[in-house]
């Protein structure tokens, strides 16, 4: 793949790369949830070629429950991902698409032992699962070409937690105005301190798709 494919560098691994589709004015999602579709039919299949080129795609619970995704390879050849969904309580309901529809093995890292598919325990805390405990636990599995799909609060605490080798947000060109954001951290006193690695551009179609490198940002 040429440099300026955004699926560049990732043929081989171990690597952790997260995406998100946000707004012009950084929503994922309106209040009510709905997310469906914030980018455009080409960030969509980028999605899919990112699927099919990772071991497992991951995501939190909160995506799961309100967009219940497939997460398989639809719009491009490849092979399903391992689908894995991060859910510290235990509340998702059976009825998802993952836990139904045969297409991939799906993972549940949580932190209790009753609910459907594939239990991985791990220690949760009030905040959640650590995001290092989740890599181990995926690694240890032999998964070393992680996708983090979503959703905000999930690409968060692995960007806060230093975890994430590349970043990529796809912008559109749509105002929403409220609604659920895309990336939370703590707060900063001065933009001296805000992040910022560097970047790969890329247009896709209306959208415009920015792709950070967080490994030469360390």
């Amino acid at each position: 793949m040429a440099d300026s494919d955004p699926c560049a560098g990732l043929e081989d691994g171990p690597w952790v790369l997260a995406h998100l589709g946000q707004s012009l004015d950084g929503r994922i999602a309106t209040a009510s949830g709905k997310s469906h579709y914030v980018t455009g039919q080409e960030n969509i299949v980028h999605l899919h070629r990112l699927r099919a080129l990772a071991d497992c795609v991951l995501v939190g619970a909160g995506t799961v429950a309100a967009d219940d995704p497939a997460l398989t390879v639809r719009h491009v050849p490849g092979r399903n991902p391992v689908r894995a969904v991060i859910d510290p309580m235990g509340r998702l309901p059976r009825d998802r698409r993952i836990f139904t529809d045969g297409e991939a093995r799906t993972l549940v890292l949580t932190g209790t032992v009753d609910g459907p598919g594939e239990r991985f325990v791990l220690p949760a805390r009030p905040e959640g699962i650590a995001p290092a405990d989740i890599l181990s636990a995926l690694r240890g599995l032999g998964l070393s070409r992680i996708f983090i799909e979503g959703g905000g609060r999930t690409v968060s605490g692995f960007l806060q937690a230093g975890l994430l080798d590349r970043l990529q947000i796809a912008v559109a060109p749509m105002l929403i105005g409220s609604g659920v954001p895309a990336i939370t951290l703590p707060v900063i006193d001065s933009l001296d301190s805000a992040l910022r690695p560097p970047c790969r551009i890329h247009p896709m179609g209306a959208d415009v798709l920015f792709d950070f490198d967080l490994r030469k940002n360390s």
